[in-house]
């Protein structure tokens, strides 16, 4: 195997507190990451996912715009995916969802949100280290 070439797998929580837990992951520059999404919440109406957005992507401004699109969407607007590295389905209590991608080659900080309408405002965001 290759520098890099193992996949980091990390398990994120969510639930009725509005929070990831953890709330800050990291990864190497290129690193290939697999993000659980699990629903451990009891409230069946909450629903969560998991968008990591590229570094200029303002986290306030995605979030608004992204509470307008509807659930089919999966809470991101269409024309919006390039403000996106990646992003989950929604899960709700009891659900689980994966995604894989690829980490920035540029070490820094990366901001991942919930686009559920109101998660975000509520605290429902976290930071991805690339290091």
């Amino acid at each position: 195997m290759g520098q890099g070439a193992e996949i980091s797998t990390i398990e994120l929580n969510v639930g009725d507190n509005m929070r990831y837990m953890p709330a800050v992951i990291q990864a190497q520059p290129r690193q290939q990451v697999r993000i659980v999404l699990k629903g451990v919440g009891k409230l069946a109406a909450l629903s969560h996912n998991f968008v990591l957005l590229k570094r200029e992507t303002a986290p306030k401004a995605f979030v608004e715009k992204a509470s307008k699109a509807t659930e089919d969407a999966g809470c991101i607007p269409p024309g919006m995916n390039d403000q996106v590295i990646v992003a989950s389905v929604l899960v709700r209590p009891g659900e689980s969802a994966e995604v894989t991608f690829e980490a920035p080659a540029e070490p820094g900080e990366y901001t991942f949100v919930c686009s559920f309408p109101g998660h975000f405002g509520l605290g429902m965001k976290g930071q991805l280290i690339v290091k």
